[in-house]
C-alpha cells in the first residue's frame, strides 16, 4: 500500500510552527514544535526564516536545500511532496527558490509552481 507522501514544508530556525503550511503540518503531520529542520513525523522542515523569524537569504536558504536533497536521495523508500517553501511569508517568487531543486530525485514530487519555472 502507497503511503502519504513526507510533506515538505517551509519553516523558521525556532520550529515555531505558527501559520501556513508548517501549521498545517504541525497539526495533521505531527510536525515537531521546536524542530525548525528535519523530518518529524510525516513531515519534513525546511527553513526560511531564521531564529527571530525574519527572512533568511537566499544562499542560507539554499544550503537547507541542499541538506534537504541529500537526504531524499539517501531515502529513495520514501516519497517527498514538496510545497512551494520560501514563497508564503518569506516572501520569495517560485523563480528565487525553484532553481534550487532542479537537482531533485525521481522521489520528490515539485510543486507546480516550481515545475513552471523549472520547465517541467
Amino acid at each position: 500500500m502507497e503511503r502519504n507522501p513526507i510533506f515538505v514544508f517551509g519553516s523558521n530556525l525556532a520550529g515555531i510552527h505558527a501559520g501556513g503550511a508548517a501549521r498545517w503540518a504541525h497539526d495533521n503531520r505531527d510536525a515537531e514544535w521546536g524542530v525548525g529542520f528535519g523530518l518529524t513525523g510525516t513531515a519534513f522542515a525546511i527553513p526560511t526564516k531564521d531564529w527571530d523569524i525574519e527572512t533568511l537569504p537566499l544562499p542560507e536558504i539554499a544550503k537547507f536545500v541542499r541538506r534537504f536533497l541529500k537526504f531524499a536521495a539517501a531515502r529513495p523508500d520514501l516519497s517527498f511532496q514538496l510545497t512551494p517553501i520560501g514563497c508564503g511569508h518569506a516572501g520569495y517568487t517560485p523563480a528565487d527558490i525553484a532553481p534550487m531543486f532542479k537537482d531533485a530525485s525521481a522521489n520528490v514530487t515539485l510543486p507546480d509552481e516550481f515545475k513552471a519555472v523549472l520547465g517541467l
